[in-house]
């Protein structure tokens, strides 16, 4: 199955304040009453400040502690952890195969009418599946700087995302889900991205209607790297229902990156504890071991009684030139597999198997994926036959 990831960022000069072009958020060297030790943590050169900010000694003194944590951090060498939403992305995204398995016959039309900016449409057909519908249509289109798709199926739930990078460190998100027999989702959600943390809000169906009072799901999000390879953060959620009381809750996260692996931990406010290790065997062999651990209160004629719980997954994931192997076991007797294989330049074929050897029941999943071009150009790199510059590429067959 073709898949297509856009990388928002973009890099435009902006104007002086005197022109009518905003100011992007950020960038403080265009204030021109701004400190000299402020400009300086935004690595601009400008020349020094006298006035106001050097000659009160209470902004003086709080100036100087700033210049010392700013000059303090950047002597650490730390670098952004990346958000706690891909907290674990190297495991439950790229070795374990949850977000790819599927049961039925499935197949996907893919067609790709230009790179840049990136446009293409999807047709997917589906029989026997209970997560899939009978037929999807999606489209995506992205630039540099903006991201939109959306998907319909047959019975015409409609979903889609929008994403636009304000610039490297801002990007504001928003998401809409309208399905038959569920209630209407919409998040907005805000990104920032910062040399050594990040820092994500988002709200969940929010509404001031109720007399003023907030009600739906707000969560705030930060991962602050403390060393170059070790971060740490929290998320806090908060939750109000209209005529109901708001409940909040606070989960704390650790990751640490090791170059060829990565640990995790996941401390959430349930009482339960997630811990993921990632591993880089080799430039085509992955690994990944996930441990979940959570505690029920179950109410008994003598009280309450505690109840844990607890299930590993162990994954592996085999990339070869032609195909890509995911495989995985629980503690459950769970064993999945999942096999893509190129078998021309323009078709893949997918297959997808379960095993629970508990329940003694079984699944499976085959499909078809078929990639086609609105131009020649882009037929050709599909091949693998030029790059996006349409040179040729070394080593393919003579056209």
């Amino acid at each position: 199955m073709a898949y297509l990831s856009v990388l928002l960022s973009t890099d435009s000069k902006h104007a002086i304040m005197s022109s009518p072009t905003p100011l992007p958020i950020g960038d403080l060297s265009q204030i021109s009453h701004i400190p000299t030790s402020i400009l300086a943590s935004q690595k601009q050169e400008a020349p020094k400040v006298d006035g106001f900010w050097s000659s009160n000694p209470i902004f003086s003194y709080l100036n100087n502690v700033y210049s010392n944590v700013a000059d303090h951090r950047a002597s650490l060498n730390l670098v952004n952890p990346g958000t706690i939403e891909n907290l674990t992305a190297e495991v439950s995204r790229s070795v374990f195969l949850n977000q790819y398995f599927f049961t039925g016959l499935r197949a996907d039309l893919n067609k790709a009418f230009s790179i840049n900016p990136a446009f293409q449409t999807s047709h997917t057909f589906s029989i026997g599946s209970q997560s899939i519908p009978p037929y999807a249509f999606s489209a995506l289109y992205a630039t540099e700087s903006f991201f939109a798709q959306g998907n319909i199926d047959n019975d015409f739930s409609l979903s889609g995302r929008l994403n636009y990078s304000w610039d490297k460190a801002n990007v504001s998100k928003a998401t809409l889900q309208i399905a038959k027999g569920q209630p209407t989702m919409v998040q907005l959600e805000q990104d920032y991205q910062a040399n050594d943390f990040s820092l994500n809000l988002k709200a969940l169906n929010p509404s001031f209607l109720d007399d003023g009072k907030f009600s739906g799901v707000a969560v705030a999000s930060i991962l602050q790297s403390i060393t170059p390879k070790l971060a740490i953060g929290l998320e806090t959620v908060y939750s109000a229902q209209p005529s109901m009381p708001g409940d909040a809750a606070v989960s704390y996260v650790a990751r640490y990156n090791n170059a060829n692996w990565i640990a995790t931990a996941q401390l959430q406010a349930q009482g339960s504890l997630i811990a993921s290790f990632y591993r880089k065997i080799a430039d085509n062999v992955e690994a990944g071991l996930e441990t979940q651990l959570s505690t029920q209160l179950i109410p008994t004629a003598a009280g309450v009684q505690p109840v844990f719980e607890g299930v590993t997954t162990l994954g592996a994931k085999y990339e070869y030139r032609q195909s890509v192997f995911r495989g995985q076991i629980d503690s459950n007797g769970k064993v999945s597999s999942f096999l893509e294989r190129r078998v021309l330049p323009t078709v893949s074929v997918i297959f997808c198997g379960e095993i629970d050897q508990i329940k003694a029941a079984s699944k499976i999943g085959v499909g078809l994926t078929f990639e086609t071009a609105g131009s020649e150009q882009l037929a050709l790199m599909q091949q693998g036959l030029i790059d996006a510059n349409g040179n040729p590429v070394p080593g393919a067959p003579q056209m």
